[in-house]
């Protein structure tokens, strides 16, 4: 049977032990309810003389502890064999309840005579590398850093590396985060409807936003019934792509202000980019713009944005249509699992190698 441990972002936690009913704490933050989680772990391995295996669970990620009736707490991983006690000791005061307060201490290393640890060879610096030697540390992260139970742990001086999950997720993350020089256009595609373009357009932009900062807009290229102005938060107006076009020449003098786009697309506020709108209320012959007119709003979005992904309808002979692909520097073919909205993506990408 699993002991777990979890911790609540409200500073509450609750923990199982070998079956046992669930013993609960109510701290007044989650550093706390971690200290009374393992406190309550602890107790229970002195009680039973045994090492504590635990599954430890907070807002931010899940570790595999060892907890020793010593009080040591050791993070389980591959080099790291279950229930085998940890060299750093954490001298734990009976507690209360199990809630009690702990710190930890490490043993001093014993010393040779020049003052290093037994079987330590000492460095040896050449003059030239001590006068070459920056004082400036390389601000680059190369690991993604320490969360939940592994920061916990970390404070405590245990030290454990990230999971091959967190190091993924952490290059993943790295990658989209990325500036280019110059402005980049993505086009969503797929000829057939209800394949997840608006859907696949708006998480994108989230996505590069949030990792990457701003600079990312959402452009609804779909005159016909276009729906990502209403998949998306409004800002303090109603206006469209219909209101930039008289603009656009004021927008590309040296004088403009990326402030003054304000009045025309619809920042996102939690996922940090813009959106410009089509008027999904008007019949496609109310709003169609003539591809100069896409173009000039093209430009537009090229100075004040490094992202632009261009959400597009369904028609692939619409002008509007090829010259979003003329700006494209990249498609993305949205799809879903039905056989029909996959063909359509692969004849799709068959036409545009033929063209």
């Amino acid at each position: 049977m699993q002991n777990i441990a979890t911790v609540n972002p409200d500073g509450t936690g609750v923990v199982t032990l070998d079956g046992q009913p669930p013993a609960h704490v109510s701290t007044s933050s989650v550093e706390e309810a971690r200290r009374a989680l393992v406190g309550l772990v602890i107790d229970h391995a002195r009680r039973t003389g045994q090492p504590v295996e635990v599954i430890a669970r907070d807002p931010d990620a899940e570790h595999r502890l060892s907890v020793s009736p010593d009080g040591s707490v050791q993070p389980i991983t591959a080099a790291t064999p279950p229930l085998s006690p940890s060299p750093v000791s954490v001298q734990t005061p009976e507690p209360a309840n199990g809630t009690g307060s702990w710190v930890p201490t490490r043993a001093k290393p014993t010393t040779g005579t020049r003052g290093m640890t037994h079987g330590e060879e000492p460095a040896v610096t050449t003059r030239r590398e001590a006068r070459e030697r920056s004082f400036l540390a390389d601000a680059r992260l190369t690991a993604p850093p320490l969360t939940g139970w592994q920061a916990f742990l970390a404070r405590l001086g245990f030290k454990s590396g990230p999971t091959a999950e967190e190091v993924a997720k952490w290059e993943d993350e790295r990658a989209i985060s990325q500036h280019w020089p110059g402005p980049r256009t993505i086009a969503v595609l797929n000829g057939k409807g209800g394949a997840g373009k608006t859907p696949a357009t708006a998480l994108l932009s989230a996505m590069f936003a949030r990792a990457g900062g701003s600079g990312v807009l959402a452009w609804d290229n779909n005159v016909t019934r276009g729906t990502l102005g209403w998949r998306t938060e409004s800002g303090t107006h109603s206006a469209t792509v219909l209101d930039l076009i008289p603009r656009t020449d004021e927008l590309l003098t040296p004088g403009a202000r990326a402030a003054d786009l304000a009045a025309v697309v619809h920042h996102q506020t939690i996922d940090k980019y813009d959106v410009l709108r089509s008027n999904p209320l008007l019949l496609s012959t109310e709003q169609k713009l003539t591809p100069d007119q896409l173009d000039a709003v093209h430009a537009v979005a090229a100075k004040y944005y490094r992202l632009i992904f261009m959400d597009s309808g369904n028609d692939e002979g619409d002008a509007l249509w090829l010259r979003m692909i003329d700006h494209a520097d990249q498609i993305v073919v949205a799809t879903s699992t039905r056989p029909d909205h996959a063909e359509a993506g692969r004849l799709l990408l068959n036409a545009l190698a033929d063209r």
